[in-house]
């Protein structure tokens, strides 16, 4: 199926307005009034093959919540591999509160290497 160059310019901008301004972090807890609040989250660990090569740094990770709150999909929107996995696996856990629609925000994570 082919896709024109108007459709695919229509799908980038609207989801350029859905991401604007949505990140959050999860290790200081705080979330803006504007996006759907975490009722229930998990806390990824730390993986012991990062944590012996001291990798540190951020996640990002835009989330697809489902209007019961569920997460329906995650996609990496950067970090280092060896810390992606185990965030992706924290975020499937996460509970969102409920909405009449479908919403989409970036989460992020962030590890220190001590």
């Amino acid at each position: 199926m082919r896709v024109s160059r108007w459709t695919k310019f229509a799908m980038t901008a609207t989801v350029a307005v859905l991401l604007a301004g949505t990140s959050a972090s999860s290790q200081t807890g705080s979330t803006d009034e504007t996006r759907r609040k975490v009722k229930s989250r998990t806390t990824p660990s730390y993986p012991e093959l990062a944590r012996r090569m001291n990798v540190s740094g951020k996640v990002k990770i835009e989330v697809v919540i489902a209007p019961d709150g569920r997460v329906k999909t995650t996609r990496v929107v950067g970090g280092h591999p060896l810390l992606v996995q185990t965030c992706q696996d924290a975020l499937k856990e996460w509970k969102f509160a409920a909405a009449s629609e479908e919403t989409t925000q970036i989460v992020e994570f962030e590890f220190h290497s001590n």
